[in-house]
Order: structure tokens, then C-alpha cells, then sequence
């Protein structure tokens, strides 16, 4: 008896890895979150040395899969080296044996762990990590135990260091009024500040930045606020600067709006810009958000993906003094038109219809009303609505039949006198200024664009 469960109990053991005959072969994953703050090249090495260390007499590192700028958030199916890590597990001959990472960070967060541990043990791959002492034991409760905990520690340090960074951040805008980083608004441009405030960065070399007003577009801005005070509409400002040739936003910085064409104003960019309290001097922060939302609810384990949405004014945060030059007066900001625009309570139940006709649902005509919250969405949608311009060329041709005359025939009368050209430069002709130049509302248009009455 003694003798069988001897047996027994060397049959169930693993053999150990001998160095002389090669031992297992790893596969090592590592990776860094940002390639801006974090050197790629030192993290991995020493990542690489914990993982060496720990196969140190068991094996050796064969393959490495290292992702650079993915977040410890993400599913593996959605970081490029781990999702090929994972193309290859189903290979017999990928040629290693089990998967070394260096910390557990590095590899897993809430609970990735318990996605993919079934997958490495379906496949017969081995887990080996600095926190389990060697090589994890699926099947050990210990073992399991230890993931999980792991887990909600890493979930925990970045939901507590999101909340660090986030309240100081509001409070450096609104008691400092300091410039957080970001494109500057059209109409502004970055300029040197001093030393950065913290000291540690200020040894580093890191300057604190502020905006200044861009001398080749702040008078444009200037103008687009006096027009739409003197009651200038979202689509007549946005047609005048095209006409004009001046560049848009995304024209005139496309070092920093790679990802937009710069073709001409539309009617988002104006009212955006419109719409903008910065240009009141003051500092504004949390105007957009990051939200999570599932990458695909059909598959849960891709895990989660991050959002912009827009935060309305009550979450924003304001500094309590100026902080860089105004380009608009506050009270000029708030008396625009279209600024004091709320969305109008929504009925409940049925709305009472006209005189002999039936009720209409509230909710009808209520999806309308509430983009009106937005501020700056009523003047797209108000303003867009443009007069169409007669058009002789298409009147209306009586029926007749094949005996009868058209009572409007095509083209104009034949006793009409002729029509004149149109000028080549409309504006020249509005203003009766000589040729290449015209008036603009206020403004002198010229081959050099838009010219202020002001120096």
C-alpha cells in the first residue's frame, strides 16, 4: 500500500527544470503607459531583470511582447503585443511554454486576471510572476485569492490617483488661474510664464505657460463678438469669413489640428467659438469630460473605452480672476444673442392640439427643445435657416396640351432689356470701392485678408 501511494504521489508531481537540458522556455509580456512621461527603454529592462531573475534556474526567455502607450485599463484583446501574445497560444509550436511578466500591473487590472487565466489554462501555459514567488497554480484557492486582491489594489491606486490629479487641477484653476495644457483657443497663443511652480519640474527645466492674444487672430475673434452683438447671424459671420479668405482655426494652426481638413468656417466652429468663455480672460476647466463606456456590449471581455462628452456650465470650473487678456468684455459675453437661452420646461402627459384637431404627445416635438441647453446649439439651428433666392429659371409651366401656348415660357421676356454682368468682386461692388478692395461690415477686405478700422 505504502508503495502505491508513493507511486502515486510521483506520478502527480511535475518534473522540475533542469538548466542543463534547457528547461522551459518563457514568453515575456511587459508594458509602459505613456511614451511622453515614462522612458520605454528603462521601464522594459527593468521589467525584463525582475522576469530574468524569476525564471533565473528554470528556464529561459525566448519571446518578448512589449506594449508601449497602452493602459493598464485595457483588455488584452485591445493591446496590439498582447492581443498577438494571445493570436499564438492556440500554436503548438510558438515555441515557449509558459508567459514571465515582470509585475502584475503590468499585465493585469481588476479582472483581467480571471478573464485570462482560463485561456492560459486551456492551452497548458504556464503563469509565472514575482508576487506569486514562481508560477501561479490555477487551480490553487491561495493562488486565486491573491489575484483578485492584486486586482482591486491596482483598480483602487488609479481610481485614487484620478482623484488627486482631478481636485487639483480644479483647484489650480480656480485659485491660480493657470494654464493646464491643451490647444490654445483661436484667437490666443502660448507664452512663457516663468518657472514652473513645482519645484521638481522647475529643476527639470519646465516652464509654466499662459495665453496671449495672437496678433493675426485675435482681431478676427473681436470682430465675430461686435457682429453678433450688433445682431449678425451664426451663418451670415461664418459666409463673411469665408468670403473674406480668411483662414479657419484649423487653417491657421495645423500643427496642432492635424486631424481636421482646414477647409473653410462652418457653423459649429463660429458658435463654438462664440460660445467660449476663456475669451473672457477668464481661466476655464472640466468643459469636457472622459466617460467609460463598454467597447462592445455584445463582447464584454474587450472591457471598457473612453468617451468626450461636453459638461454643462454648472461643472465647469472658472478661475476667480482674470488670467490672460480679454478679448470680449464679460458683460459683452453674457448679453449676445442667443446667451440667455433655456431650454422651456417639458410638458407632462398630452399637450392640448388646435381646434379640431387631435392631442399631440409632449414628447414630440420635446427632443428639439432640449438641445436648446447647450449654449451656442440654438444659433445653428435657428440661424441655418437661410431665405432661398428666387430663381427666375425655374417658373412654373402651365398644363396644356399640344395645341396650346405656355403661358410662362423659359427665359426671360423677349422684350425685357438685357440684364447686366455681375461685378467680379461682389463686395467691391456693395461698397463702391475700387477694384481688389471692399467694405465688410466695418472690416476692409483685401488680398491680405481681413483689415480692422482699429491699428
Amino acid at each position: 500500500m505504502d508503495g502505491l501511494l508513493a507511486w502515486a504521489e510521483r506520478a502527480g508531481r511535475r518534473p522540475a527544470a533542469e538548466p542543463g537540458r534547457g528547461g522551459l522556455r518563457f514568453a515575456f509580456y511587459g508594458r509602459v503607459s505613456t511614451e511622453d512621461y515614462q522612458d520605454p527603454v528603462t521601464s522594459r529592462a527593468r521589467q525584463l531583470g525582475q522576469a530574468g531573475a524569476l525564471v533565473a534556474g528554470h528556464g529561459r526567455i525566448v519571446a518578448h511582447f512589449f506594449d508601449v502607450g497602452q493602459s493598464r485599463t485595457l483588455a488584452w484583446a485591445r493591446r496590439p503585443q498582447a492581443a498577438a501574445l494571445v493570436a499564438v497560444l492556440a500554436d503548438p509550436g510558438r515555441g515557449w511554454d509558459a508567459i514571465v511578466i515582470g509585475e502584475y500591473e503590468r499585465a493585469f487590472y481588476g479582472s483581467r486576471y480571471a478573464a485570462m487565466a482560463p485561456l492560459f489554462e486551456h492551452y497548458g501555459v504556464q503563469l509565472w510572476m514575482p508576487e506569486a514567488g514562481g508560477r501561479v497554480d490555477y487551480a490553487s484557492e491561495h493562488d486565486e485569492q491573491a489575484m483578485t486582491v492584486l486586482g482591486r489594489s491596482s483598480k483602487r491606486e488609479i481610481t485614487r490617483t484620478s482623484i488627486r490629479v482631478r481636485t487639483a487641477m480644479a483647484a489650480q484653476t480656480r485659485e491660480q488661474g493657470r494654464y493646464l495644457g491643451g490647444r490654445p483657443p483661436y484667437g490666443y497663443r502660448l507664452a512663457e510664464a516663468g518657472p514652473h511652480p513645482n519645484k521638481a519640474h522647475a529643476a527639470w527645466g519646465r516652464r509654466a505657460h499662459r495665453l496671449e492674444p495672437d496678433p493675426g487672430t485675435a482681431h478676427v475673434v473681436r470682430w465675430m463678438f461686435a457682429q453678433r452683438l450688433t445682431g449678425h447671424s451664426v451663418a451670415r459671420i461664418a459666409r463673411a469669413l469665408n468670403d473674406a479668405g480668411i483662414p479657419c482655426p484649423s487653417a491657421a494652426d495645423p500643427g496642432r489640428n492635424p486631424h481636421r481638413t482646414g477647409s473653410a468656417w462652418t457653423l459649429g466652429t463660429v458658435a463654438a467659438i462664440l460660445a467660449n468663455p476663456r475669451y473672457t480672460g477668464r481661466q476655464v476647466w472640466n468643459r469636457q469630460r472622459t466617460d467609460s463606456e463598454l467597447a462592445d456590449p455584445a463582447n464584454t471581455s474587450l472591457g471598457h473605452k473612453t468617451v468626450q462628452r461636453w459638461n454643462l456650465p454648472d461643472g465647469w470650473v472658472i478661475s476667480a480672476r482674470p488670467a490672460h487678456p480679454a478679448l470680449v468684455s464679460e458683460a459683452d459675453f453674457h448679453r449676445r444673442p442667443g446667451h440667455q437661452r433655456r431650454p422651456r420646461p417639458r410638458p407632462q402627459g398630452r399637450r392640448p392640439g388646435r381646434a379640431g384637431q387631435p392631442q399631440v404627445p409632449a414628447g414630440r416635438s420635446a427632443g428639439l427643445r432640449d438641445l436648446r441647453a447647450a449654449d451656442g446649439i440654438s444659433l445653428v439651428q435657428q440661424q441655418a435657416r437661410l431665405p432661398v433666392p428666387p430663381r427666375p429659371h425655374q417658373r412654373r409651366r402651365a398644363r396644356s396640351g399640344p395645341a396650346e401656348e405656355c403661358l410662362h415660357p423659359r427665359g426671360p421676356h423677349p422684350g425685357a432689356p438685357p440684364r447686366p454682368a455681375p461685378p467680379a468682386d461682389r463686395h467691391t461692388a456693395r461698397s463702391g470701392a475700387p477694384a481688389g478692395k471692399g467694405r465688410l461690415w466695418g472690416f476692409t477686405v483685401s488680398e491680405g485678408g481681413l483689415e480692422p478700422p482699429y491699428p
